[in-house]
């Protein structure tokens, strides 16, 4: 009789049978899982680190504001350009108070003199935010040169004009710098660019996404919304808002003319260009443009170290003709105020052409005497009548030199003056082949 086998446990075999199918399944779930869903570790075979000396990211691009301020003009750079310096008013303004824009324009009206009334020198200078301030003393140039081989170009004298305690006062308005407003349509369309993007991203790797990830969507949502932005101002806005924070003495003096501008080089350019508008350091190119004629021919004559030359070559000189030119009527030019306060007189001297029907064609100044006063002398000149030279039986154009004589009234020379005797012998004719007598 065969002995029986020994029966198995029942319990054991179906513990190890369930352990087996936990194996396999997870085996099984081990094998489909998308990677996706797995940590990610990084590869450092195909990453390498970066090495030490690798360059530092570039910096951020600097802010506009920082250049700007700096560009900024300061009261020490204008009183460096300024202050002591051989400045002429290029428009010949007479005014004490005289106001400009910020392009250098007059505002309002002034009287206009000769170049040798607008010497001035610049002793104060105040900055502000809206217009510059300038205070200083006007001159007039009195010629010296009484004889021929003198240079009068150079030997003349400035006189005070400006009374004592009193001043030339200027302003130059200022283009305003102004904060720029905010694009808010390029700031949003660049926004929606951004969420369009990310939202194509989310739709392309919707698969991975996590189930317990919230959307952006609920994110946005979740969040809570930030205060609105405050109204930002207009350009117009903030330079009525600072003109109207600012003291009355330093607004502009036009402020409708005033512009802006978010540079503050600039707004500095703009008044670098008024400050040339209004003012030139000496007898430059421009200033000698816009003199009169007779001033342009006689400076011409001065840099070219010559007599003075007609325009016309074929105009004679008076021991060149059968008969001179003679002047028919007497004439004495006027002074001016300045000149009599300040004592000015003497005898100036102008190279005049007259033509063959007697009428003055060309004014040359010779030895000028200044103060404006060459200018009254041209005046009078060209209105004066002559009997023209005679060349071989013909009228012709000829070339002669007038002695102007300029002077001083007193009480005994005013219209007030009690008349002079009859009687009493005539003045002797002053110096020079072709003086004018006095009257």
């Amino acid at each position: 009789m065969l002995t029986p086998l020994i029966r198995p446990n029942t319990t054991i075999l179906a513990a190890l049978a369930r352990l087996v199918a936990a194996a396999c399944c997870a085996l099984l779930a081990l094998a489909f899982t998308s990677p996706a869903q797995q940590p990610t570790q990084p590869d450092t075979a195909q990453q390498p680190t970066a090495p030490a000396t690798q360059a530092p990211a570039a910096p951020a691009a600097p802010q506009v504001a920082a250049p700007e301020i700096a560009a900024s003009i300061t009261e020490a750079e204008l009183k460096q350009m300024l202050v002591g310096k051989s400045l002429y008013l290029r428009d010949g303004y007479l005014d004490n108070l005289l106001n400009f824009n910020e392009y250098g324009h007059l505002i309002g009206h002034s009287p206009q003199g000769s170049y040798t009334l607008n010497a001035i020198q610049i002793d104060k200078v105040r900055i502000t935010k809206h217009k510059v301030t300038l205070e200083g003393t006007r001159y007039g140039l009195h010629f010296l040169g009484q004889l021929a081989f003198e240079d009068s170009s150079s030997a003349f004298d400035r006189v005070r004009i400006t009374p004592n305690k009193k001043e030339v006062k200027i302003t130059i308005d200022r283009e305003m710098v102004v904060k720029p407003k905010k694009d808010k349509e390029a700031k949003g369309g660049k926004e929606a660019t951004t969420g369009n993007e990310k939202s194509e991203k989310e739709r392309k790797f919707w698969h991975i996404k996590r189930a317990d990830t919230p959307s952006a969507e609920q994110t946005q949502a979740a969040a809570p919304k930030a205060a609105p932005e405050p109204e930002e101002m207009s350009e117009a806005d903030q330079l009525k808002a600072s003109i109207a924070a600012t003291p009355v003495e330093e607004r502009p003096a036009d402020p409708k003319s005033v512009t802006t501008t978010t540079s503050s080089a600039h707004a500095t350019r703009v008044l670098r260009d008024a400050l040339d508008q209004v003012f030139a350091q000496g007898l430059d190119e421009r200033m000698m443009a816009s003199l009169p004629d007779f001033w342009k021919l006689y400076y011409q004559a001065v840099a070219a170290k010559a007599d003075y030359r007609p325009k016309d070559p074929a105009v004679l000189r008076q021991n060149k003709v059968d008969q001179k030119a003679r002047l028919l009527t007497t004439f004495e030019p006027d002074s001016n105020e300045s000149a009599q306060a300040n004592g000015v007189a003497g005898m100036a001297q102008y190279h005049t052409v007259v033509g063959p029907d007697g009428t003055v064609v060309e004014v040359a100044v010779s030895r000028p005497i200044g103060f404006g006063l060459d200018e009254n002398a041209v005046a009078a000149i060209k209105k004066a009548n002559f009997s023209p030279a005679i060349k071989d039986g013909k009228p012709v154009a000829v070339l002669l030199d007038l002695n102007v004589p300029f002077r001083i009234f007193s009480k005994m020379t005013n219209a007030n003056a009690k008349p002079e005797p009859a009687d009493k012998p005539a003045e002797p004719v002053l110096p020079g082949p072709y003086s004018l007598p006095r009257p």
